[in-house]
Protein backbone atom coordinates (compact mmCIF):
# COMPACT_ATOMS: atom_id res chain seq x y z
CA UNK A 1 0.00 0.00 0.00
CA UNK A 2 1.25 3.34 -1.05
CA UNK A 3 1.65 6.43 1.37
CA UNK A 4 -0.75 8.36 -0.69
CA UNK A 5 -3.58 5.00 -0.01
CA UNK A 6 -2.52 4.67 3.67
CA UNK A 7 -3.19 8.42 4.21
CA UNK A 8 -6.82 8.43 2.54
CA UNK A 9 -7.70 5.20 3.79
CA UNK A 10 -6.90 7.07 7.63
CA UNK A 11 -8.91 9.81 6.90
CA UNK A 12 -11.73 7.83 5.09
CA UNK A 13 -11.97 5.44 8.78
CA UNK A 14 -11.59 8.94 10.79
CA UNK A 15 -13.99 10.73 9.02
CA UNK A 16 -17.00 7.83 8.65
CA UNK A 17 -15.84 7.48 12.36
CA UNK A 18 -17.01 10.57 13.40
CA UNK A 19 -20.11 10.41 11.64
CA UNK A 20 -21.85 7.66 12.86
CA UNK A 21 -20.81 8.50 16.47
CA UNK A 22 -21.90 12.07 15.67
CA UNK A 23 -18.72 13.78 16.65
CA UNK A 24 -18.91 16.90 14.96
CA UNK A 25 -20.61 18.22 12.27
CA UNK A 26 -20.53 16.87 9.26
CA UNK A 27 -19.31 19.75 7.45
CA UNK A 28 -16.72 20.39 9.72
CA UNK A 29 -15.56 16.72 9.52
CA UNK A 30 -15.67 16.64 5.90
CA UNK A 31 -13.71 19.74 5.74
CA UNK A 32 -10.82 18.64 8.19
CA UNK A 33 -10.35 15.56 6.24
CA UNK A 34 -10.27 17.34 2.82
CA UNK A 35 -7.66 19.63 4.16
CA UNK A 36 -5.13 16.45 5.72
CA UNK A 37 -5.60 15.29 2.25
CA UNK A 38 -4.29 18.71 1.04
CA UNK A 39 -1.35 18.96 3.66
CA UNK A 40 -0.13 15.14 3.10
CA UNK A 41 -0.47 15.66 -0.61
CA UNK A 42 -2.83 12.79 -1.56
CA UNK A 43 -4.82 15.56 -3.70
CA UNK A 44 -3.39 18.54 -5.62
CA UNK A 45 -4.26 22.13 -4.67
CA UNK A 46 -5.86 22.44 -8.30
CA UNK A 47 -7.86 19.06 -7.39
CA UNK A 48 -9.70 20.81 -4.35
CA UNK A 49 -10.42 23.71 -6.43
CA UNK A 50 -11.83 21.46 -8.67
CA UNK A 51 -14.22 20.28 -6.23
CA UNK A 52 -14.89 23.28 -5.03
CA UNK A 53 -16.52 24.65 -8.66
CA UNK A 54 -17.99 21.38 -9.28
CA UNK A 55 -21.57 21.70 -11.07
CA UNK A 56 -23.00 19.65 -8.58
CA UNK A 57 -21.92 23.00 -5.72
CA UNK A 58 -22.66 25.72 -8.40
CA UNK A 59 -26.13 23.63 -8.89
CA UNK A 60 -27.22 23.46 -5.24
CA UNK A 61 -25.89 27.30 -4.11
CA UNK A 62 -27.78 28.67 -6.86
CA UNK A 63 -31.18 26.52 -6.26
CA UNK A 64 -31.46 27.37 -3.13
CA UNK A 65 -30.93 31.12 -3.89
CA UNK A 66 -33.90 30.27 -6.15
CA UNK A 67 -36.19 28.70 -3.04
CA UNK A 68 -35.06 31.20 -0.53
CA UNK A 69 -36.58 34.15 -3.03
CA UNK A 70 -39.68 31.99 -3.31
CA UNK A 71 -39.69 31.75 0.01
CA UNK A 72 -39.33 35.84 1.17
CA UNK A 73 -42.08 36.33 -1.50
CA UNK A 74 -44.58 34.59 0.95
CA UNK A 75 -44.88 32.31 -2.12
CA UNK A 76 -44.96 29.21 -0.09
CA UNK A 77 -46.42 30.56 2.89
CA UNK A 78 -49.40 31.50 1.48
CA UNK A 79 -49.99 27.88 -0.76
CA UNK A 80 -49.21 26.01 2.74
CA UNK A 81 -52.15 28.29 4.48
CA UNK A 82 -55.09 28.44 1.30
CA UNK A 83 -54.50 24.50 1.73
CA UNK A 84 -55.26 24.52 5.64
CA UNK A 85 -59.17 25.84 5.11
CA UNK A 86 -59.41 22.89 2.60
CA UNK A 87 -57.97 20.57 5.23
CA UNK A 88 -60.56 21.75 7.75
CA UNK A 89 -63.45 21.76 5.49
CA UNK A 90 -62.77 18.14 3.99
CA UNK A 91 -61.42 16.38 7.32
CA UNK A 92 -58.27 14.03 7.77
CA UNK A 93 -58.49 13.18 3.64
CA UNK A 94 -57.47 17.21 3.27
CA UNK A 95 -54.49 16.28 5.66
CA UNK A 96 -53.29 13.76 3.38
CA UNK A 97 -53.96 15.76 0.24
CA UNK A 98 -51.32 18.54 1.98
CA UNK A 99 -48.78 15.85 2.34
CA UNK A 100 -49.07 14.57 -1.39
CA UNK A 101 -48.70 17.81 -2.48
CA UNK A 102 -45.73 18.62 0.12
CA UNK A 103 -44.03 15.92 -1.26
CA UNK A 104 -44.96 16.39 -4.73
CA UNK A 105 -42.68 20.00 -4.13
CA UNK A 106 -39.78 18.06 -2.57
CA UNK A 107 -39.37 17.00 -6.18
CA UNK A 108 -37.91 20.57 -7.22
CA UNK A 109 -37.66 22.73 -3.94
CA UNK A 110 -35.37 21.56 -0.90
CA UNK A 111 -37.68 19.17 1.14
CA UNK A 112 -36.06 20.94 4.74
CA UNK A 113 -37.97 24.41 4.75
CA UNK A 114 -41.09 22.70 3.23
CA UNK A 115 -41.55 20.27 5.71
CA UNK A 116 -40.97 23.25 8.46
CA UNK A 117 -43.41 25.16 7.28
CA UNK A 118 -45.99 22.24 7.14
CA UNK A 119 -45.69 20.32 9.66
CA UNK A 120 -46.67 23.21 12.16
CA UNK A 121 -49.57 23.46 9.81
CA UNK A 122 -50.21 19.74 9.80
CA UNK A 123 -49.82 19.35 13.55
CA UNK A 124 -52.50 22.17 14.43
CA UNK A 125 -55.06 21.50 11.55
CA UNK A 126 -55.15 17.57 12.99
CA UNK A 127 -55.61 19.18 16.54
CA UNK A 128 -58.43 21.53 15.07
CA UNK A 129 -60.54 18.10 13.73
CA UNK A 130 -59.61 16.07 16.97
CA UNK A 131 -56.91 13.85 15.06
CA UNK A 132 -53.50 13.12 16.12
CA UNK A 133 -50.72 14.57 15.13
CA UNK A 134 -48.90 11.54 15.25
CA UNK A 135 -50.66 9.96 12.70
CA UNK A 136 -49.61 12.62 10.13
CA UNK A 137 -46.24 14.19 10.96
CA UNK A 138 -44.17 11.24 10.13
CA UNK A 139 -46.30 10.43 6.59
CA UNK A 140 -45.68 13.90 5.95
CA UNK A 141 -41.64 13.63 6.16
CA UNK A 142 -41.43 10.38 4.50
CA UNK A 143 -43.10 11.96 1.59
CA UNK A 144 -41.23 14.72 1.32
CA UNK A 145 -37.93 12.06 1.11
CA UNK A 146 -39.74 10.07 -1.69
CA UNK A 147 -40.40 13.39 -3.60
CA UNK A 148 -37.03 13.87 -3.38
CA UNK A 149 -36.42 11.41 -5.60
CA UNK A 150 -38.62 12.02 -8.26
CA UNK A 151 -35.78 14.48 -10.27
CA UNK A 152 -32.16 15.22 -10.90
CA UNK A 153 -32.65 18.28 -8.54
CA UNK A 154 -34.72 16.90 -5.78
CA UNK A 155 -32.03 16.12 -3.35
CA UNK A 156 -28.47 17.06 -3.35
CA UNK A 157 -27.73 13.32 -3.27
CA UNK A 158 -29.07 12.97 -6.51
CA UNK A 159 -26.67 15.77 -7.54
CA UNK A 160 -23.59 14.50 -6.53
CA UNK A 161 -23.80 11.08 -7.47
CA UNK A 162 -24.40 12.73 -11.24
CA UNK A 163 -21.16 14.74 -10.76
CA UNK A 164 -19.23 11.49 -9.33
CA UNK A 165 -20.23 9.78 -11.98
CA UNK A 166 -19.12 12.37 -14.27
CA UNK A 167 -15.84 12.27 -12.49
CA UNK A 168 -15.92 8.25 -13.31
CA UNK A 169 -16.53 9.20 -17.19
CA UNK A 170 -20.32 8.70 -17.32
CA UNK A 171 -22.89 11.33 -19.11
CA UNK A 172 -24.66 13.24 -17.26
CA UNK A 173 -28.24 13.16 -16.15
CA UNK A 174 -31.26 14.75 -17.18
CA UNK A 175 -33.20 16.91 -14.62
CA UNK A 176 -36.27 14.37 -15.38
CA UNK A 177 -34.18 11.35 -16.35
CA UNK A 178 -34.93 9.66 -13.20
CA UNK A 179 -38.77 10.48 -12.90
CA UNK A 180 -39.98 7.17 -14.01
CA UNK A 181 -38.11 5.61 -11.26
CA UNK A 182 -39.04 8.23 -9.06
CA UNK A 183 -42.74 7.95 -9.35
CA UNK A 184 -43.17 4.63 -8.77
CA UNK A 185 -41.08 4.36 -5.97
CA UNK A 186 -43.38 7.55 -4.14
CA UNK A 187 -46.33 5.92 -5.40
CA UNK A 188 -45.70 2.76 -3.33
CA UNK A 189 -44.62 4.70 -0.85
CA UNK A 190 -47.59 6.94 -0.49
CA UNK A 191 -49.94 3.80 -1.08
CA UNK A 192 -48.48 1.94 1.98
CA UNK A 193 -48.27 5.25 4.10
CA UNK A 194 -52.41 5.74 2.92
CA UNK A 195 -53.04 1.88 4.14
CA UNK A 196 -50.44 0.90 6.76
CA UNK A 197 -49.46 4.13 8.38
CA UNK A 198 -52.44 4.30 11.24
CA UNK A 199 -52.37 0.82 12.03
CA UNK A 200 -48.63 1.06 12.54
CA UNK A 201 -48.66 4.00 14.55
CA UNK A 202 -51.34 3.16 17.07
CA UNK A 203 -49.12 2.34 19.35
CA UNK A 204 -47.28 5.65 19.23
CA UNK A 205 -50.78 7.45 19.00
CA UNK A 206 -52.44 6.21 22.58
CA UNK A 207 -48.75 7.41 24.08
CA UNK A 208 -49.06 10.46 25.25
CA UNK A 209 -47.85 13.19 22.91
CA UNK A 210 -45.19 15.64 24.09
CA UNK A 211 -46.11 18.97 21.49
CA UNK A 212 -43.57 21.86 21.56
CA UNK A 213 -46.04 25.10 21.80
CA UNK A 214 -44.11 26.66 18.37
CA UNK A 215 -42.62 25.55 15.62
CA UNK A 216 -39.11 27.15 16.23
CA UNK A 217 -38.82 24.41 19.20
CA UNK A 218 -38.79 22.05 16.44
CA UNK A 219 -36.80 23.92 14.47
CA UNK A 220 -34.18 24.01 16.95
CA UNK A 221 -34.20 20.37 17.53
CA UNK A 222 -32.97 19.92 13.97
CA UNK A 223 -29.72 21.13 15.33
CA UNK A 224 -29.66 19.04 18.16
CA UNK A 225 -30.79 16.00 17.94
CA UNK A 226 -28.58 12.88 15.86
CA UNK A 227 -26.16 13.07 12.84
CA UNK A 228 -28.87 14.15 10.16
CA UNK A 229 -29.28 17.40 12.69
CA UNK A 230 -25.51 18.07 11.92
CA UNK A 231 -25.34 16.81 8.86
CA UNK A 232 -27.54 19.26 6.96
CA UNK A 233 -27.80 22.29 8.77
CA UNK A 234 -30.17 24.24 10.31
CA UNK A 235 -33.50 25.43 8.98
CA UNK A 236 -33.94 28.55 11.24
CA UNK A 237 -34.18 30.64 8.02
CA UNK A 238 -37.56 29.41 6.78
CA UNK A 239 -39.58 29.50 10.16
CA UNK A 240 -40.92 32.85 10.00
CA UNK A 241 -43.75 33.19 8.74
CA UNK A 242 -44.11 35.97 5.68
CA UNK A 243 -46.79 37.69 4.08
CA UNK A 244 -47.12 37.16 0.14
CA UNK A 245 -45.67 39.48 -2.86
CA UNK A 246 -47.07 38.91 -5.68
CA UNK A 247 -44.68 40.33 -7.90
CA UNK A 248 -41.53 38.99 -6.03
CA UNK A 249 -43.50 36.00 -5.88
CA UNK A 250 -44.15 35.81 -9.41
CA UNK A 251 -41.01 36.52 -11.23
CA UNK A 252 -39.16 33.98 -8.65
CA UNK A 253 -41.94 31.75 -9.58
CA UNK A 254 -41.61 32.61 -13.06
CA UNK A 255 -37.98 32.12 -12.59
CA UNK A 256 -37.57 28.95 -11.27
CA UNK A 257 -40.16 27.32 -14.23
CA UNK A 258 -37.77 28.43 -16.47
CA UNK A 259 -34.57 26.75 -14.87
CA UNK A 260 -36.50 23.35 -15.12
CA UNK A 261 -37.73 24.23 -18.23
CA UNK A 262 -34.01 25.13 -20.04
CA UNK A 263 -32.65 22.44 -18.60
CA UNK A 264 -35.24 19.65 -18.99
CA UNK A 265 -35.00 21.15 -22.99
CA UNK A 266 -31.14 20.77 -22.60
CA UNK A 267 -30.74 24.24 -23.47
CA UNK A 268 -28.12 24.66 -20.97
CA UNK A 269 -26.47 22.07 -18.03
CA UNK A 270 -28.69 22.51 -14.93
CA UNK A 271 -25.57 24.34 -12.67
CA UNK A 272 -26.06 27.33 -15.40
CA UNK A 273 -29.69 27.61 -15.90
CA UNK A 274 -29.64 28.08 -12.03
CA UNK A 275 -26.76 29.99 -11.67
CA UNK A 276 -28.13 32.36 -14.04
CA UNK A 277 -31.80 32.43 -12.87
CA UNK A 278 -30.25 33.30 -9.37
CA UNK A 279 -28.21 36.10 -10.48
CA UNK A 280 -31.62 37.10 -12.43
CA UNK A 281 -33.02 37.34 -9.25
CA UNK A 282 -30.80 39.65 -7.77
CA UNK A 283 -30.55 41.48 -10.98
CA UNK A 284 -34.77 41.93 -10.95
CA UNK A 285 -34.10 43.28 -6.91
CA UNK A 286 -36.62 40.30 -6.07
CA UNK A 287 -34.12 39.24 -3.64
CA UNK A 288 -30.94 41.14 -2.37
CA UNK A 289 -27.40 40.06 -2.28
CA UNK A 290 -27.11 39.98 1.32
CA UNK A 291 -30.47 37.57 1.42
CA UNK A 292 -29.18 35.62 -1.54
CA UNK A 293 -25.87 34.66 0.95
CA UNK A 294 -28.05 34.13 3.63
CA UNK A 295 -30.33 31.06 1.39
CA UNK A 296 -26.61 29.50 0.49
CA UNK A 297 -26.23 27.13 3.43
CA UNK A 298 -23.23 27.16 3.13
CA UNK A 299 -22.65 23.86 5.61
CA UNK A 300 -24.52 21.83 2.96
CA UNK A 301 -22.28 23.24 0.00
CA UNK A 302 -19.03 22.99 2.25
CA UNK A 303 -20.49 19.04 3.12
CA UNK A 304 -20.43 17.77 -0.39
CA UNK A 305 -16.86 19.77 -1.69
CA UNK A 306 -15.05 18.18 1.15
CA UNK A 307 -16.72 14.84 0.66
CA UNK A 308 -16.28 15.05 -3.45
CA UNK A 309 -12.18 16.04 -2.43
CA UNK A 310 -12.29 13.08 -0.47
CA UNK A 311 -13.83 11.03 -4.19
CA UNK A 312 -10.95 12.04 -5.66
CA UNK A 313 -8.36 10.92 -3.25
CA UNK A 314 -10.22 7.59 -3.31
CA UNK A 315 -10.07 7.66 -7.03
CA UNK A 316 -6.37 9.42 -7.36
CA UNK A 317 -4.83 7.22 -4.80
CA UNK A 318 -5.96 3.68 -6.39
CA UNK A 319 -7.28 2.79 -3.08
CA UNK A 320 -10.75 2.94 -4.89
CA UNK A 321 -10.00 0.66 -7.81
CA UNK A 322 -8.11 -1.51 -5.35
CA UNK A 323 -11.12 -2.14 -2.91
CA UNK A 324 -13.79 -2.38 -5.75
CA UNK A 325 -11.90 -5.40 -7.61
CA UNK A 326 -11.89 -7.12 -4.51
CA UNK A 327 -15.55 -6.22 -3.71
CA UNK A 328 -16.69 -6.70 -7.20
CA UNK A 329 -15.02 -10.06 -7.64
CA UNK A 330 -17.24 -11.26 -5.17
CA UNK A 331 -20.31 -10.18 -7.29
CA UNK A 332 -19.15 -10.96 -10.75
CA UNK A 333 -21.02 -14.23 -11.69
CA UNK A 334 -24.51 -12.90 -10.11
CA UNK A 335 -26.57 -11.91 -12.72
CA UNK A 336 -26.83 -7.94 -13.49
CA UNK A 337 -30.53 -7.73 -11.39
CA UNK A 338 -29.35 -9.42 -8.41
CA UNK A 339 -26.14 -7.10 -8.18
CA UNK A 340 -28.49 -4.57 -8.40
CA UNK A 341 -30.71 -5.36 -5.78
CA UNK A 342 -27.81 -5.83 -3.53
CA UNK A 343 -26.40 -2.90 -4.60
CA UNK A 344 -29.45 -1.02 -3.68
CA UNK A 345 -29.39 -2.49 -0.34
CA UNK A 346 -26.07 -2.02 0.72
CA UNK A 347 -27.27 1.74 -0.18
CA UNK A 348 -29.91 1.60 2.08
CA UNK A 349 -27.85 0.19 4.95
CA UNK A 350 -25.15 2.77 5.02
CA UNK A 351 -28.02 5.80 4.44
CA UNK A 352 -29.08 4.83 7.64
CA UNK A 353 -26.10 5.38 9.26
CA UNK A 354 -24.18 8.15 7.36
CA UNK A 355 -24.66 11.10 5.56
CA UNK A 356 -26.00 11.37 2.03
CA UNK A 357 -22.84 12.96 0.66
CA UNK A 358 -20.70 9.95 2.25
CA UNK A 359 -22.85 7.26 1.18
CA UNK A 360 -22.74 8.55 -2.60
CA UNK A 361 -18.87 9.02 -2.42
CA UNK A 362 -18.55 5.68 -1.48
CA UNK A 363 -20.63 3.63 -3.60
CA UNK A 364 -20.82 5.57 -6.72
CA UNK A 365 -17.61 4.65 -7.75
CA UNK A 366 -18.21 0.89 -6.57
CA UNK A 367 -21.37 1.23 -8.57
CA UNK A 368 -19.78 2.05 -11.89
CA UNK A 369 -16.75 -0.54 -11.34
CA UNK A 370 -19.83 -3.14 -10.71
CA UNK A 371 -21.50 -2.53 -14.19
CA UNK A 372 -18.23 -2.03 -16.04
CA UNK A 373 -17.06 -6.00 -14.69
CA UNK A 374 -20.78 -7.05 -15.39
CA UNK A 375 -19.97 -5.75 -19.06
CA UNK A 376 -23.57 -3.91 -18.49
CA UNK A 377 -24.13 -0.11 -18.77
CA UNK A 378 -23.74 1.35 -15.05
CA UNK A 379 -26.95 3.83 -15.75
CA UNK A 380 -29.06 1.50 -13.47
CA UNK A 381 -26.88 1.42 -10.95
CA UNK A 382 -26.08 5.07 -10.76
CA UNK A 383 -29.55 5.21 -10.48
CA UNK A 384 -30.29 2.93 -7.24
CA UNK A 385 -27.57 4.74 -5.63
CA UNK A 386 -29.34 8.06 -5.76
CA UNK A 387 -32.34 6.51 -4.82
CA UNK A 388 -31.17 4.50 -1.92
CA UNK A 389 -29.25 7.02 -1.03
CA UNK A 390 -31.88 9.42 0.08
CA UNK A 391 -34.96 6.86 0.75
CA UNK A 392 -33.89 6.22 5.13
CA UNK A 393 -36.98 5.60 6.95
CA UNK A 394 -36.14 3.47 9.51
CA UNK A 395 -34.38 5.84 11.75
CA UNK A 396 -35.17 9.38 12.95
CA UNK A 397 -31.77 10.12 11.91
CA UNK A 398 -31.43 8.44 8.59
CA UNK A 399 -33.00 12.08 7.01
CA UNK A 400 -33.05 15.55 8.37
CA UNK A 401 -36.90 16.17 7.98
CA UNK A 402 -37.14 12.81 10.32
CA UNK A 403 -35.14 14.56 12.72
CA UNK A 404 -37.80 17.81 12.57
CA UNK A 405 -40.93 15.45 12.57
CA UNK A 406 -39.04 13.01 15.57
CA UNK A 407 -39.25 16.13 17.97
CA UNK A 408 -42.07 17.70 17.05
CA UNK A 409 -44.55 14.81 17.13
CA UNK A 410 -43.00 13.20 20.12
CA UNK A 411 -41.95 9.95 18.38
CA UNK A 412 -39.64 6.80 19.77
CA UNK A 413 -37.07 5.30 18.04
CA UNK A 414 -39.76 2.22 17.75
CA UNK A 415 -42.06 4.05 15.81
CA UNK A 416 -39.70 4.74 12.97
CA UNK A 417 -38.19 1.56 13.24
CA UNK A 418 -41.81 0.48 13.08
CA UNK A 419 -43.15 2.12 10.08
CA UNK A 420 -40.24 2.83 8.38
CA UNK A 421 -38.81 -0.65 7.84
CA UNK A 422 -41.59 -2.33 6.01
CA UNK A 423 -41.01 1.06 3.68
CA UNK A 424 -37.36 0.51 3.02
CA UNK A 425 -38.57 -3.30 1.72
CA UNK A 426 -41.34 -2.01 -0.15
CA UNK A 427 -39.44 1.09 -1.89
CA UNK A 428 -36.10 -1.90 -2.07
CA UNK A 429 -38.34 -3.75 -4.20
CA UNK A 430 -40.33 -1.36 -6.49
CA UNK A 431 -37.48 0.77 -7.02
CA UNK A 432 -35.38 -2.34 -8.38
CA UNK A 433 -38.20 -3.54 -10.37
CA UNK A 434 -38.92 0.85 -11.80
CA UNK A 435 -34.70 0.74 -12.50
CA UNK A 436 -34.97 -2.90 -14.39
CA UNK A 437 -38.01 -1.77 -16.56
CA UNK A 438 -36.55 2.08 -17.31
CA UNK A 439 -32.54 1.45 -17.53
CA UNK A 440 -31.98 -1.39 -19.55
CA UNK A 441 -28.89 -3.17 -18.86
Amino acid sequence: MSFDQLVTLLVLAAVVGALVFDKGRADVVALTGAAVLLLTGAVRPVEVQGAFASPAIIALASLFVIAYAMELSGLLDTAIHKMVGLCRRIGGLGIWLLIAICGAASAFLNNTPIVVLSAPVVRDVAKSLNLPPKRFLMPLSYAAVLGGCCTLIGTSTNLLVDDMASIAGQPRFGIFEITPVGLAVAAAGMVYLLLFADRLLARAVSDSEPEPESAEVAVGALDEAGLAGSQLGSAQAFAPDRPLRPLKALLSAGIFLAVILLASLNVAPIAACAFAGAVLLILLRVITADEAYSGLRPDILMLIAGMIVLGIALDESGLASAATERLVGSLEQLQPIVALAILYGATLFLTELLSNATVAVLITPLAVALAETLGVSPRPFLVAVMVAGSAAFATPFGYQTNVLVYQMGGYSFMDFVRVGLPLNLITWVVGVAAIWMTFPF
